[in-house]
């Protein structure tokens, strides 16, 4: 997931914040026979509240779902523990020793790097493994070794899927859009750029913006001088810079295409009209009709409220799917052992997710390698253009 700024839509935030820190006052009861503990640490308050509410939620249905068929293996009951880490780097380090304390044999950390990094500290010395379910950065799982696991598409899996889709859609020239105050924001499109290049295309031009950024002038204006105009612009971008940037681009009359991550899945993005219309976006899965994904998503809504084409990220499916990575692992190590859990999920392969990706960790030194789903807006819906795993050679190496 690229990491989001500090500001944050309290309209959207609202209804999913207050679902889930009610079901954190419920959360699980004392649970009979054996038990593993499974700590989930999340920003269910401040800047990371949108996408750690989506993943603690999806947790929670996948070992509810577990459970209400007698554990795993028909052994282990889940307890899972939650902990509002605030958003916070010191919240996530706290967290993280608290759970080591009690017994947890499983981690899953927040949707950010600096605070997976954080929370993971006591867990790797204690051999306790965890599943990031949204982090992308791809050096998270080198600088977290050999402890942690990342689920989300990487950047530079995402990047090598935008790349595949622009030379397949024929452009030769990208204009690439980044910003140094994040790695995705500043990593990805340099992985699109090897990418692109690297099949053929060429980027022309970039440009610079920072956080809480409102107006986009100078980057328009630059690309509108362009001569020739690219092809293709690429950002990689979130809330409020994203919905920003797009309304000037085209309030500025450029039509160009524009590409852009997982970040802009939002319903501040589909809310823009005819402004988002054809923007072509990556994310972890998309809910095709009769899919595992679309029931995912309409239990999510029965459950915790919201709409499904606007309220439901594929976070909360990925955390869903880290959860039942979690059952198949302890299930093939038969332990609950954390160093035979670990080893376990190292071994995983063609995991079938219900994002309708393939989901392999062996030989992937714990980043999944796993498909990509492009989707495009077109009249204010989400619709799938494909769903892809890039090639592993056009795959840039992390950085």
């Amino acid at each position: 997931m690229h990491e989001p700024g500090a500001i944050m839509y309290q309209g959207l935030l609202r209804g999913i914040v207050a679902g889930a820190l009610a079901f954190v006052v419920t959360a699980a009861p004392a649970l009979a026979g054996e038990t593993i503990i499974v700590g989930f640490g999340g920003g269910l308050t401040g800047r990371l509240a949108y996408y750690d509410n989506l993943t603690r939620n999806g947790a929670q249905m996948a070992v509810d779902e577990i459970n209400a068929v007698g554990g795993i293996a028909g052994k282990y009951k889940i307890d899972l523990r939650v902990k509002d880490v605030l958003s916070e780097t010191a919240g996530s380090a706290a967290a993280g020793k608290e759970f080591v304390a009690a017994g947890v044999k499983v981690m899953i950390a927040p949707c950010d790097r600096d605070l997976a990094i954080a929370f993971s500290g006591p867990a790797r010395q204690a051999d306790i493994p965890i599943i990031a379910p949204c982090a992308s950065t791809p050096t998270l799982a080198v600088e977290t070794a050999p402890s942690m696991f990342q689920i989300y598409p990487s950047d530079n899996l995402q990047a090598a899927a935008l790349a595949t889709y622009a030379r397949e859609q024929g452009y030769g020239t990208a204009y690439i859009l980044m910003s140094a105050d994040t790695p995705s924001g500043q990593k990805l499109p340099l992985y699109f750029e090897d990418a692109f290049e690297k099949m053929g295309g060429k980027v022309a031009s970039e440009g610079l913006y920072i956080q809480g950024q409102q107006d986009f002038g100078a980057q328009t204006t630059s690309i509108r001088n362009l001569r020739p105009r690219p092809d293709v612009i690429m950002v990689a971008a979130s809330e409020p810079e994203f919905p920003i940037f797009l309304s000037q681009l085209r309030a500025a009359d450029i039509d160009t295409p524009v590409l852009g991550d997982d970040a802009i899945d939002s319903p501040t993005t589909l809310a823009l009209g005819d402004v988002a219309e054809g923007v072509v976006y990556t994310a972890a899965g998309y809910p095709a009709p009769g899919g595992a994904l679309e029931k995912f998503y309409g239990d999510y809504v029965a459950r915790f409220g919201g709409d499904a084409q606007t309220d439901v990220g594929p976070y909360a499916a990925t955390a869903y799917e880290s959860v039942k990575l979690i059952e198949t692992a302890i299930a093939k190590a038969g332990s609950a052992d954390g160093a035979a859990i670990r080893d376990a999920l190292d071994g995983i392969a063609d995991f079938r997710g219900i994002t309708g990706s393939r989901i392999t960790l062996a030989g992937a030194n714990r980043i999944a390698l796993r498909d990509v789903a492009l989707i495009r807006i077109e009249k204010g819906a989400k619709t799938l253009v494909k769903m892809l795993r890039p090639d592993q050679a056009d795959v840039p190496a992390p950085r």
